[in-house]
């Protein structure tokens, strides 16, 4: 009867100890996959943010280029009624 009983309890401290072990492994297991998942996430993001900042710069030149543009063309319509101005006033 004792053997009985000595063998019902080493296997269930053999149970608790693996499962133990388990749960361990498992903890472990999923700081891993956390800090993986973090990590790719920083850079996805990251990713995005420099794509975004490309894309200001882009429309920001192109809005200073269309600025330019429109600044010539009111500076030649300027010079070109100035011009007129002055022929019709006999300068």
């Amino acid at each position: 009867m004792k053997k009985i009983l000595l063998s019902i309890v080493v296997a269930g401290c053999l149970m608790g100890v693996g499962t133990i072990s388990y749960a361990d492994e498992m903890g472990k297991m999923k700081d891993e996959t956390k800090s993986g998942m973090k990590a790719e996430m920083k850079s996805e993001m990251k990713a995005k943010h420099d794509e975004m900042k490309a894309q200001k710069g882009e429309m920001k030149s192109e809005t200073q280029m269309k600025k330019n543009e429109m600044s010539g063309e009111m500076k030649a319509k300027k010079d070109e009624m100035k011009g007129g101005m002055k022929g019709a006033m006999g300068y």
